[in-house]
């Protein structure tokens, strides 16, 4: 995703930012709950909405590509994919992010989208086969959500896995140290 850059709904009564924190030791992501309606009275969150599952329940595995991309999968078969810190540091300022469209079939390494920056625009593949099932709207009015949480806030899509197992199994997805490891390489 990045080799060009590091070689040269509806108005909401109330947002906030909810953590949930996975069964994998040092990840904590903060996901979007911008889609989350609270209610005006009891001020709870929409047990409704969509990401609310995934707000309570957090990732089953966290892997990452050699492209600085991220893929958190959860117990119903779906994963949220975005680009890590490294990879938002090394854009710079976000300014415009492409999307993928809902129900786009995804095969792995197919683009699903790009970003682009001040300093240059980078595709954005997908890391996994599935169907697209949601993307993160938030991120067409306000690209520095990619800088300011780009593990979290700056989901780019959910997929809905074609194999759970080619997760596990695929060599290309690295664990988070394997990934440490790698930025240390580069």
């Amino acid at each position: 995703m990045f080799k060009s850059v590091l070689r040269t709904s509806s108005p909401l009564i109330r947002s906030s930012t909810l953590s949930i924190r996975s069964t994998i030791p040092s990840f904590t992501a903060k996901f979007s709950t911008s889609r989350v309606v609270f209610n005006s009275i009891s001020h709870k969150v929409n047990q409704q909405s969509h990401l609310y599952k995934y707000l309570t329940e957090g990732p089953v595995s966290v892997k990452y590509t050699a492209e600085h991309e991220w893929l958190a999968t959860f117990s119903d078969d779906t994963a949220f994919v975005g680009i890590t810190k490294y990879a938002s540091e090394a854009l710079g300022d976000v300014t415009f992010v492409e999307l993928p469209e809902i129900g786009d079939q995804v095969e792995v390494g197919d683009t699903i989208g790009s970003v682009e920056s001040v300093k240059s625009a980078s595709e954005i593949y997908s890391p996994i086969a599935g169907e697209v099932i949601a993307i993160n709207e938030n991120l067409e009015s306000d690209p520095s959500l990619i800088n300011s949480d780009p593990i979290g806030n700056g989901w780019i899509a959910q997929i809905k896995l074609a194999n759970v197992e080619d997760v596990e199994a695929s060599e290309e997805l690295l664990t988070e140290e394997q990934y440490e490891a790698s930025l240390e390489h580069e």
